[in-house]
């Protein structure tokens, strides 16, 4: 088809090497990603040099496979995406060093993408007949925002965290009780045989900022509800724990959501990040949201951590914004959203 837009992406923005090619931003013809998990959970994260080192090793790798199984080739794509922040500063110039040089040497035009548009952005791929303007809550690993998506990348920030993350906590919290890295997942999957009202742990909020987030106290209730246990010499619930925290951290991030959803008066909500993957999360979301007349929208689980077709999927309306970046572009791993 004459009108169609084609567009390599790239994403190396932590401990995933990502290539994907996506079609007019909805249509995902391959979606490669080459996790490093299993080699970081030995250090209980990611580590930012081996991260970076194994990112030079898989690109070239993880791109050739993404255009094979598109069936297409370098000299099909109008354009290369590739994200440029936030992110690990070693792990974001890889990627970005790559779409450049194969941006001079095919003379394609270079699209930078901001990682968190890319997961707000992911929502479009399966979900045909999303638009904006609605709210989207983002968190993941390293954030927790809430957005007013006014339109394609038009974005405004009503709340964020004041301190740790979302997932962030779930990686403390995982670790802090035995089950390890990555937290997330662990935490969901034994909170499933836990009771989530066993012990009350403190949902925040910070009065003058309600869209706001800090998750910080509760991480710190969970740390000495634990050494409490151990100095009087009391056994506890692993899968206690884990239903507490993870109940308190869903009844925060549902509340602010419904919040921003009533008083902006925008009747669809969406999910992204690695934590939207979160089953109790989504539980609490769905029922909310039919309670109050939402349309909810979120990704498939793939689609929820780290991965290119997002990026190629935010790179297609920038594109079509007419945004390209010069061979100068660099990482920027502290990149807010809505920079340039």
């Amino acid at each position: 088809m004459e009108n169609e837009v084609k567009i390599l992406a790239i994403e190396s923005s932590c401990d995933e090497t990502a290539a994907a090619v996506v079609v007019n931003g909805r249509d995902v013809r391959s979606n490669i990603i080459s996790s490093q998990i299993e080699l970081h959970t030995i250090y209980g994260g990611v580590v930012p040099e081996i991260a970076s080192r194994k990112h030079v090793e898989n690109i070239n790798y993880v791109i050739q496979e993404a255009l094979d199984q598109a069936g297409m080739s370098l000299d099909a794509m109008d354009a290369i995406a590739v994200t440029y922040g936030p992110g690990l500063v070693g792990a974001l110039l890889v990627g970005v060093a790559e779409a450049k040089a194969i941006s001079f040497a095919r003379n394609l035009p270079l699209i930078g993408v901001h990682h968190i548009e890319g997961h707000i952005s992911a929502n479009y791929i399966e979900h045909k007949d999303l638009e904006p303007p609605y709210i989207c809550l983002v968190v993941s690993g390293g954030h927790t925002h809430l957005v007013n998506v006014k339109d394609y990348g038009e974005y405004e920030i009503l709340g964020k965290t004041r301190d740790d993350a979302a997932g962030e906590a779930f990686d403390k919290v995982a670790r802090s009780i035995g089950l390890g890295y990555p937290g997330g997942p662990k935490i969901d999957k034994i909170a499933k045989t836990g009771n989530p009202h066993a012990i009350a742990f403190p949902r925040a909020n910070i009065a003058e900022h309600p869209y706001d987030f800090s998750f910080s106290g509760l991480k710190s209730a969970v740390l000495n509800y634990l050494n409490q246990c151990e100095m009087k010499g009391e056994s506890y619930s692993q899968a206690d724990v884990a239903a507490s925290f993870q109940q308190s951290v869903v009844d925060v991030l549902t509340e602010h959501a419904m919040l921003a959803v009533r008083e902006s008066n925008i009747s669809k909500l969406a999910l992204a990040g690695g934590v939207a993957s979160n089953s109790a999360l989504r539980q609490a979301m769905r029922e909310q949201c039919e309670q109050n007349g939402i349309t909810l929208y979120y990704p498939s689980p793939v689609l929820c951590t780290d991965n290119a077709a997002m990026i190629g999927a935010a790179a297609y309306y920038e594109y079509q914004r007419g945004v390209r970046h010069g061979l100068d572009l660099n990482a920027v791993p502290n990149l807010k959203l809505g920079e340039r």
